[in-house]
């Protein structure tokens, strides 16, 4: 019965967004001990021709995807191809440029290893070249010590851990996605990097209103160029971008993002003793891209998006640009994912869904 109300209740939030306008395609799923408390959809997958959004339709995802590749990240101490105080230099003796030597696993996924930017002569369109893009980041210089300080590695964070996943197992972190995560969980299309060009036309079309995204400021200063910064519906419509490992985002269902967060809570991803190390709080500073305070468990920020102070939340998972979100919750077994069409600069819609969703438990 309660599980009825939260689907009941959740599907008429993301009714009403889409009928009132605030978005146009959205998918709401809560798993919890290996059941499915919602799976709710509404909207178009593609608003220029109506074609109507459904549960299974991949949808291109910002920093969402850096729950993936963290959990890959993860599979990749469980399988026992690297521990996370493993010097990245094991694997990528190149990486050492600059002072990088003491750099290691725990460093990358902490946000710690001082390379929160793309170097400036990568753009977009040097994303879908893999060797380009990870020989610059091993010739960078850090902006700081590694482990020395923290701040949000925008897309270099999914090159990192791809890297070292290749050079530990000789194989692009697509396959091991496919291999470890999407085949054993029964979620084939429904987590991807590096979507098969055959899939291109079933995907969710992203798109986003000039006038809802403040203008960016021309600040030569900023650590993070524009466009790592700020989601485009352009990039994520890019059959380029789709097509090729850019593992600091993904194209996935929520359904696909809360049945795995939910298998790593239950243990079937990860050992139980994994879990514990993995969420617990790994560091603590002040975020030197944003300004803000950050808690950091290995790959993934602490605490539920919107939860009261007093709740001391220990939710673990990445909201996404544009307002997607996904998290996973130890204390209360949950995993909850939302993927979106429409790209908006804050996370109202997410906050709504996750208060239904906190407010039922709260009840159990």
């Amino acid at each position: 019965m309660a599980t009825g109300e939260m689907q009941e209740r959740v599907q008429r939030q993301i009714d009403a967004l889409v009928a009132g306008g605030a978005e146009t395609g959205l998918q709401v799923a809560v798993h919890r001990h290996g059941t499915v408390l919602v799976d709710a959809v509404a909207g178009t997958a593609d608003s220029t021709t109506g074609r109507p959004l459904t549960s299974g339709t991949p949808i291109f995802g910002f920093s969402i995807g850096k729950n993936v590749s963290a959990t890959l990240a993860h599979l990749l101490v469980a399988r026992g191809y690297l521990d996370y105080d493993s010097p990245v230099t094991d694997l990528w003796p190149e990486f050492g440029a600059h002072g990088k030597g003491s750099a290691t696993l725990r460093h990358v996924l902490t946000h710690t290893v001082g390379l929160p930017a793309m170097p400036r002569g990568i753009t977009p369109a040097d994303l879908p070249d893999w060797p380009k893009v990870c020989e610059s980041l091993a010739a960078a210089e850090p902006r700081w010590q590694p482990g020395s300080a923290t701040g949000y590695h925008s897309y270099t964070f999914g090159y990192l851990v791809g890297e070292l996943a290749r050079r530990a197992t000789g194989r692009p972190v697509h396959e091991l996605l496919d291999e470890w995560i999407t085949a054993p969980l029964g979620l084939d299309g429904q987590l991807r990097f590096a979507v098969p060009k055959d899939q291109l036309p079933g995907l969710g079309r992203l798109e986003q209103r000039a006038e809802q995204w403040p203008a960016v400021p021309d600040d030569a200063g900023a650590i993070l160029a524009p466009w790592e910064n700020l989601p485009a519906a352009d990039l994520g419509n890019s059959g380029r971008i789709l097509q090729a490992d850019v593992p600091s985002v993904a194209t996935t269902t929520a359904h696909g993002l809360a049945a795995m967060l939910d298998a790593l809570l239950r243990g079937t991803l990860v050992a139980p003793a994994q879990l514990v190390e993995l969420s617990a709080v790994a560091f603590e500073g002040v975020d030197q891209v944003f300004g803000n305070p950050a808690r950091l468990a290995l790959g993934f920020p602490i605490g539920r998006l919107g939860a009261p102070a007093e709740e001391n939340s220990v939710a673990f998972g990445w909201p996404g640009g544009g307002g997607s979100y996904a998290y996973a919750d130890p204390a209360r077994g949950v995993a909850f994912a939302l993927t979106k069409t429409r790209l908006v600069p804050n996370f109202d819609t997410a906050l709504s869904i996750t208060r239904i969703v906190a407010d039922h438990l709260d009840r159990w």
